[in-house]
């Protein structure tokens, strides 16, 4: 579970989600996914989070990331939540995973807001 960031939108939620590690831990990353609901630019619809460091190494194909933003074998489980927390405080709606998020998150951000508020409310009477 990841408890929403403070000074965030998110504060005071209780998100709950799993990382499944493949055979190949640690040299290719985990997967991780909300398993509460959850709006946002970099998870999609389904709840899998989309950052880099959750990116197969090497270099991105579309030229999108650096091969050192990528997963790379140090990483660990700390890292993860630590950049899933980054993420929380700061959206990156350049390379959405929820393109409805991204969009609403830059043309609406009122209705952005209330939209993160009503689940952050949500995800603590699930509790």
């Amino acid at each position: 579970m990841i408890i929403g960031p403070d000074e965030t939108l998110y504060e005071g939620g209780f998100f709950h989600a799993t990382l499944t590690f493949p055979q190949d831990y640690p040299l290719m990353p985990p997967k991780m996914k909300f398993t509460t609901e959850i709006w946002h630019p970099n998870v999609h619809p389904n709840g899998e989070v989309c950052i880099s460091i959750l990116h197969p190494p090497g270099d991105d194909k579309f030229g999108y990331e650096d091969a050192g933003e990528r997963w790379l074998p140090v990483h660990s489980p700390e890292t993860i939540l630590i950049s899933v927390i980054s993420m929380l405080s700061s959206p990156n709606d350049e390379s959405p995973a929820n393109i409805d998020a991204a969009k609403e998150f830059r043309e609406s951000p009122q209705e952005f807001k209330k939209r993160v508020r009503r689940l952050v409310r949500r995800s603590t009477e699930m509790m």
